[in-house]
């Protein structure tokens, strides 16, 4: 299996009509629902797991939505951990998080 890679990925699309974008972000989903890839959708964003080529095609895909949507300007921000000492998968750090909070003291 090829060495997988978590990003967070936010498609901003600027100057639409309204304020909601949820017809933007379901139409850019569709995209990952089509690819496969595993994905979490978070109220901030969407979490991705595939290989780093996999991702950056994706998103390239992701960004170009909004446009076939009809908007002009569109932001993405995308964050990538590309971890190669072990592997990872989405959920992993959250779990290693709640893992220690037993024990933490403040």
């Amino acid at each position: 299996m090829e060495r997988q890679v978590i990003a967070e990925l936010s498609i901003i699309p600027v100057g639409t009509k309204d304020t909601g974008l949820s017809r933007y972000i379901a139409a850019c989903v569709e995209v990952l629902e089509k690819r496969g890839l595993v994905y979490r959708l978070t109220d901030m964003g969407t979490i991705i797991q595939g290989s780093l080529k996999q991702v950056l095609e994706i998103v390239q895909e992701m960004h170009e939505v909004p446009f076939r949507l009809g908007v002009a300007r569109v932001v993405t921000i995308l964050k990538i951990d590309d971890r190669r000492d072990k592997a990872q998968t989405i959920g992993d750090k959250v779990e290693a998080v709640r893992s220690l909070l037993p024990e933490v003291k403040i």
